[in-house]
């Protein structure tokens, strides 16, 4: 259960809306046992910064270390499953109009039953060559942390490298996302965001621009955050414990 019962006014304004956006960041996924970004760091990367590791310079300087790193963190993806909240978003999709933005790189939400409208952040299992962009599947990562640089498979279409799929420091976020995003926030009439701090932009700004236009925007993580004192609702609880609550409320009402 919940460290706090949902409050009455959440329900029904969950009950209430036509067409919901469940926006989720880093916490989400940190529930199912995914180490955090820069907690993916030891042994072969202690002495890289992460900047070091995702940006545009570090693929330039070493593609081999870069491709070796996040083919390990895509292992670690593949070996933790989607918590209760991630179950519990699939399962309110089922009873009504829910569309998922989600600035994590892992595939937790698409493992445990939904689809998503927008990757902000890119897909640790959506991998890209470096040079024509064509799409390539992924073999799912190491099941081992490597002891060196991996040299990076070869694009088929057009020989160029191929590169991880997740957006890196200094990059704009991918186009087609952003737009499914920004069209999915100005069509819901409720937004819940949970676990993001709402300090990485552009990202943080599409809650702000739905409770700026009236949406009802609803936050859940432990602590308070940088949207907070702008949302409507802010709910001290885990994805985990939180969602399933919720949900169940809704769900069970209808």
């Amino acid at each position: 259960m919940p460290a706090h019962p949902v409050d009455p006014a959440l329900v029904e304004a969950a009950r209430a809306a036509r067409r919901v956006v469940v926006f989720s960041g880093a916490g989400m996924s940190a529930e199912s046992g995914i180490p955090t970004f820069r907690d993916a760091r030891t042994g072969l990367w202690e002495r890289f910064a992460p900047e070091q590791l995702a940006s545009p310079e570090g693929w330039a300087r070493d593609s081999g270390l870069v491709w070796a790193w996040y083919q390990w963190r895509t292992g670690l993806v593949r070996l933790v499953q989607p918590n209760a909240g991630h179950r519990a978003v699939a399962e309110w999709a089922r009873h009504a109009h829910v569309q998922i933005v989600t600035q994590n790189v892992d595939d937790l939400h698409e493992r445990a039953g939904s689809e998503v409208a927008a990757h902000l952040h890119g897909s640790l299992f959506s991998p890209r060559c470096s040079a024509c962009g064509t799409a390539h599947p992924s073999d799912g990562g190491l099941d081992v942390e490597p002891t060196g640089p991996i040299t990076p498979p070869r694009c088929t279409h057009c020989g160029g490298s191929v590169r991880p799929g997740a957006v890196w420091f200094g990059e704009s976020l991918p186009t087609d996302a952003w737009e499914r995003a920004e069209n999915a926030v100005d069509a819901c009439d409720l937004m819940v965001v949970v676990g993001t701090s709402g300090v990485v932009y552009p990202a943080a700004g599409l809650p702000l621009r739905a409770a700026e236009s009236g949406t009802t925007v609803v936050e859940i993580n432990p602590q308070p955050t940088d949207l907070t004192p702008y949302l409507q609702h802010s709910w001290r609880t885990t994805a985990a414990e939180g969602l399933p609550a919720l949900v169940t409320a809704v769900v069970d009402g209808r």
